[in-house]
């Protein structure tokens, strides 16, 4: 009979944030499977926790599963943490918990800290339907490409971006989402936790005068009716719908009756956009 895989949520900075069954698993647990063991013993260690370790940081993720899914099947029970948070959101993980569910074997979320819920719970923007599109493209081609897209979104929006194009990111968002209220997170559950809300133009003056360090999480409301406010946004939305397939007609139809705009406009400008 195979082990179980157990799924571990750890810390996202304060130790504290651990559950009583993640610090149970832990210490029953056959091997753990950490992303970085340097870093999973600061944890392990705080809680007298010595067990045998596996890295499985990302540029070897395909060979460390392989080797994991042998120990599995030899019956050997293995928790597989990350540096913080839960594995496998925007962190090494899903290469090895998907050639575990390939073979059958048990795999058991051992839920905790996440830092885009943490971020989410405390922005002050509607939590109903919500994106998570995790870290953007580091190419600011594909990354501006991506960000006029998510533009048409009515849902809530979350990202992770690191420090150091934290500022460059914003400046780019505000572009893409003019108006738009937003939070902005950092050092969540950490001694110099911060969080900034308002529109964009303010987040970045604030941010501007604040120690730019840790990871962030930036949340950013999504696309209201009244943010549609020209003919050429309602013809990027009725592009977007030909893109996913809709005919020219019925995608003119469908936008110039939410918003009330001319079909006939809408029409002819879309018959000189491009749909690349």
């Amino acid at each position: 009979m195979s082990g179980t895989l157990f799924i571990v949520a750890t810390p996202i900075g304060n130790l504290q944030d651990i559950t009583l069954r993640a610090l149970s698993v832990l210490k029953e647990a056959d091997i753990i499977a950490a992303e970085d063991t340097r870093h999973s013993l600061k944890l392990l260690s705080h809680y007298g926790i010595s067990k045998p370790m596996i890295s499985y940081w990302r540029e070897r993720e395909q060979a460390r599963a392989e080797e994991l899914i042998r120990k599995l099947l030899e019956g050997k029970s293995v928790a597989l943490i990350s540096d913080a948070g839960t594995p496998g959101i925007a962190d090494p993980g899903t290469v090895l918990i998907r050639r575990a569910v390939q073979e059958n074997i048990p795999v058991v979320p051992v839920p905790g800290p996440s830092a885009f819920v943490a971020a989410l719970s405390v922005s002050g923007i509607s939590t109903e339907e919500v994106i998570f599109i995790g870290f953007l493209p580091s190419k600011k081609s594909q990354r501006e490409k991506l960000l006029k897209e998510l533009s048409l979104e009515k849902r809530t929006l979350v990202f992770y971006e690191a420090p150091h194009r934290i500022m460059e990111t914003l400046s780019a968002m505000e572009q893409v989402f003019p108006g738009r209220v937003a939070a902005v997170a950092k050092e969540i559950t950490k001694i110099h936790e911060e969080v900034f809300r308002g529109n964009i133009p303010e987040i970045l003056l604030r941010m501007a005068e604040s120690k730019i360090a840790g990871e962030y999480v930036v949340v950013i409301e999504g696309r209201t009716d009244e943010t549609l406010c020209s003919v050429q946004d309602a013809l990027a939305e009725v592009i977007s719908l030909m893109k996913k397939g809709l005919g020219r007609k019925e995608a003119v139809k469908r936008i110039s009756e939410t918003y009330g705009l001319s079909k006939k406009e809408l029409y002819d400008r879309s018959l000189t956009e491009e749909i690349s």
